[in-house]
């Protein structure tokens, strides 16, 4: 008689559709790599009269989470609800059950990930997460185990397929933000309220997940520096792709020494690194390792078979560790310091972009500020100012410079009455 594993999964919408149809149309499959039958036993929904995508046998729906968190015929917990409550405390009760965790839940691992670890360890119950972050591509176990033997240096990414879409479509066919914006929510690449993609924030919990991952640290949201991109325009779009750049909302997580920077922003990449040819809904994580160098993983970063996809194989992980008895210790714990780098301590190229009179010596004036801020000009242009006989644009890239030193020289800028307006700034990235 083969041995089953049964299952129970929290929340049966568009990923949880995904896990059932994976697993009904896989069986053999997944009884051949696991060893066991893996059966979904409990389902938990918040409506049982809701029409679902996928049939399932009535009698295993719930609206109550104790029909599963205290079924003890289930072995493994899915949590496919998103949020953070009421999903933090069932998995948390499923844990002191015994329950072996997977969850694509990014924004419950990225603010209580540690919490949910320890409690794990505790129990000697495992906890995965590969689809909580870039959706189909395996990122979070090639970063644990394909990279165990190695030192990650730098790890930088288009984690979020919503702005990516947005960003490409604004370049390709130079409509607005607002226009591609409600476009993206017609086709259902955006929510109703967009804030948490277009403002960074859902990629900057992501960036949480991959740099306490990579760096072995306890890294949280508000570690990360956020800025989104809703103030992007075409004019800046336009002046970055004159200067060989295209627009990303890049994910930066960066290792110098023991310090650490963790940042989300609209960044200016260099057309020759791979993440500028990343278009559309696609996420790409570029990962560079001290011993084996560049690498990068591309693929759909969200969707129903996709996320799946992931957690699927974060349950045949599991279910291979309960058969072989060594459940709770495969997890990646912090075991260094946590030590984040100054804004005197981020150093990057920047693009700064100017309202400026359009009269003799405003440029020495403004090369002598950027000389006494210890910045030197690597690249620079003036366009005339639309309708403006007397103003004009001027475009600057700078040299490898500090956070620290950018913020001050903006600051300068807006208190002199040469510069009429800072239109605005963007870190640039690639091409050393």
């Amino acid at each position: 008689m083969r041995d089953k594993i049964k299952v129970g999964l929290m929340g049966f919408g568009t990923v949880g559709t995904g896990v059932v149809r994976i697993v009904d149309s896989n069986k053999e499959d997944l009884y051949k790599q696991t060893g066991a039958e893996i059966e979904v036993s409990r389902i938990l929904v918040r409506d049982t009269e809701k029409e679902r995508a996928v049939y399932v046998n009535p009698d295993i729906i719930t609206t109550d989470p104790h029909e599963l968190i205290y079924d003890e015929d289930v072995k493994v917990v899915i949590e496919v609800m998103g949020g953070i409550e009421p999903a933090r405390t069932y998995l948390l009760e499923a844990i002191e059950q015994g329950k072996h965790i997977v969850t694509a839940n990014k924004d419950l691992m990225a603010i209580h990930g540690a919490e949910l670890t320890k409690k794990a360890q505790q129990f000697g119950c495992d906890l995965y997460y590969e689809a909580s972050v870039a959706g189909g591509i395996p990122i979070l176990n090639a970063i644990v185990e394909g990279f165990s033997s190695d030192r990650i240096k730098q790890i930088m990414g288009i984690v979020n397929g919503t702005t990516n879409y947005i960003l490409t479509k604004m370049s390709n066919e130079h409509a607005s933000f607002d226009d591609v914006l409600r476009e993206a929510q017609e086709l259902g690449y955006a929510e109703a309220d967009p804030t948490a993609d277009v403002e960074g924030l859902d990629a900057a919990r992501k960036m949480a997940i991959l740099a306490s991952l990579g760096f072995h640290v306890g890294m949280n949201l508000d570690d990360v520096s956020v800025r989104g991109i809703s103030q992007v325009t075409l004019e800046d779009m336009k002046y970055g792709e004159q200067l060989g750049y295209t627009m990303k909302l890049i994910g930066i997580a960066k290792k110098d020494d023991d310090f650490i920077e963790v940042s989300v922003e609209p960044t200016l990449v260099k057309n020759s690194h791979p993440l500028a040819t990343v278009n559309g809904v696609f996420n790409a994580v570029y990962v560079y390792g001290e011993a084996v160098g560049e690498t990068m993983f591309y693929g759909p970063g969200a969707g129903e078979l996709p996320t799946a996809t992931a957690v699927l194989s974060d349950l045949v992980t599991v279910v291979k560790n309960i058969k072989l008895g060594i459940t709770g210790r495969s997890m990646a714990t912090p075991y260094h310091e946590k030590k984040l780098k100054s804004d005197k301590e981020i150093y990057s190229k920047y693009f700064i972009r100017l309202i400026v009179n359009d009269e003799s010596g405003v440029l020495a004036q403004i090369a002598k500020l950027m000389a006494e801020e210890g910045i030197s000009v690597e690249k620079v242009f003036q366009e005339p100012y639309p309708n403006e006989d007397k103003k004009a644009e001027l475009i600057l890239v700078t040299h490898k410079t500090s956070k620290k030193q950018v913020d001050t020289i903006l600051n300068a800028f807006e208190q002199v009455d040469f510069v009429e307006k800072v239109k605005s700034s963007y870190r640039v990235e690639g091409g050393e």
